[in-house]
């Protein structure tokens, strides 16, 4: 029961099952009669009442009858689903429609409308739905909301159909789901200037001219958006369609994120985690820098990147921005901490990558880790870290009454290698840390030209 779609595999209801998962679907009313008139069978024989033994036949029978009946209606009923939006930041509400359509040509009993989810999304929405007519339609809709991220199936669909009597009742269950994908929470950021971005796309940009004149022309094909004063007019007419000259080539201006995963850099869990927090800071770096049209990149503590992405990363400002915004929160709504001890393999990584911007997320950094993190900084590249210490995040806030004494040490490693160093303190929103490592740059950093982040 895909978005949209229509699954009719349990439309019909007298699939499946035998006897056996007639008289399973029996109520406790069912029960009750059917207990009553054996009693009354047996005495009835005991005490040679023949007028005894019809009502017991009767009691008896008549659960029978309704369980037969029951497993042998065949109603033809097609249901859907349909998720508004497929994709919801954390902490905020979905609606899930669903439709039940009566495609036979017999109208339907009492039904009622149960569908499955996830114990995260809140309890088991159910509905009952009166006597549907041959062709009609019943339209339901309900909410599910959740503080964690991640995916989430829901359903399968399931029908329950009853008697008349309230004897029996027999599911019937869809045989697909859909799935609910609960991205990190993404925080809208004030524009800064952080150094290392100079080569941008917009104001800043630089272009690499081709040589001058037209043998050296390397022309290519026309698309959408070009500039039409740059069309080559031979080449248009040798080739038959139009061509455009390649003399100025935009350099876009870059950026990675990387995220610590390192299961021993964080700890506690939950919405109000330290890794969640880094998480959803990652998640509106990416998101601001998209939008601002910088080729954004993702980079985990193990060194994995998001799968589909290009060498320089997603291209924003484009026609694609949505759709790689999109991939890379999905990659964000299910990542996870990794059994990884050190930043070497993300520092391989960054190693042989092209210049650009580099913020950081990281959680807890020991001496060590913290040499390899002051080895990431690019020479020709602004670094920005934000470092939560897990210790702190852990603890109540009137139980911490300041940052631990190593911390500030490994701070004072990062400033000395060339980065953007910030400590973030609990509670802190991502819009906060981000201003403050503005004022990091202009306060502790020299004040380098270039394009607003």
């Amino acid at each position: 029961m895909d978005a949209g779609g229509t699954d009719r595999s349990a439309a019909d209801g007298g699939e499946g099952g035998g006897i056996r998962t007639a008289l399973s679907g029996l109520t406790t009313r069912g029960r009750s009669f059917l207990a009553a008139g054996i009693a009354a069978a047996v005495c009835a024989y005991v005490l040679g009442q023949s007028d005894l033994l019809r009502v017991g036949l009767l009691l008896g029978a008549l659960p029978l009858v309704c369980a037969a009946v029951l497993h042998r209606t065949r109603y033809r009923v097609a249901g859907s689903r349909r998720l508004s939006p497929g994709r919801v930041p954390a902490g905020s509400e979905a609606r899930v429609h669903l439709r039940v359509d009566n495609v036979s040509r017999l109208p339907t009993g009492l039904l009622m409308l149960q569908d499955r989810v996830p114990y995260v999304l809140g309890p088991r929405p159910r509905f009952v739905l009166d006597r549907v007519e041959p062709g009609g339609r019943r339209e339901v809709s309900y909410r599910v909301r959740s503080d964690l991220r991640g995916r989430f199936p829901l359903g399968p669909l399931q029908l329950r159909l009853t008697d008349p009597f309230g004897l029996c009742e027999l599911t019937r269950s869809f045989s697909t789901y859909d799935t609910l994908t609960v991205i990190p929470r993404v925080a809208a950021l004030p524009p800064v200037r952080l150094s290392g971005e100079a080569k941008g796309y917009g104001e800043g940009r630089q272009r690499s001219l081709a040589l001058a004149g037209d043998d050296d022309v390397i022309p290519r094909g026309y698309r959408y958006g070009d500039d039409l004063r740059r069309v080559h007019w031979r080449s248009t007419a040798r080739y038959g369609e139009l061509m455009v000259r390649r003399e100025e080539q935009p350099q876009r201006a870059r950026c990675t994120v990387l995220l610590d995963t390192r299961v021993v850099a964080f700890e506690g869990a939950g919405p109000d985690s330290a890794f969640e927090w880094a998480v959803s800071g990652a998640a509106s770096v990416l998101v601001h820098m998209l939008e601002r049209g910088f080729s954004v990149r993702l980079l985990t503590g193990n060194g994995d990147a998001v799968p589909g992405e290009g060498a320089d990363g997603f291209a924003g400002a484009s026609q694609g921005t949505a759709d790689a915004a999109g991939l890379m929160m999905d990659t964000l709504a299910v990542i996870d901490h990794s059994d990884d001890t050190s930043l070497s393999r993300a520092y391989d990584m960054l190693r042989g990558g092209n210049e650009g911007l580099l913020v950081a997320f990281f959680g807890d950094l020991d001496e060590e880790q913290a040499t390899v993190v002051a080895k990431m900084r690019q020479r020709g590249g602004g670094a920005v870290a934000f470092v939560l210490d897990s210790e702190t995040w852990a603890r109540e806030p009137a139980d911490v009454p300041g940052p631990p004494a190593g911390s500030d040490e490994r701070l004072r490693m990062l400033r000395e290698a060339g980065w953007t160093a910030v400590a973030v303190p609990r509670g802190a929103t991502v819009e906060e840390v981000w201003r403050m490592a503005d004022h990091e740059r202009t306060t502790l950093a020299a004040p380098a030209g270039g394009e607003g982040a």
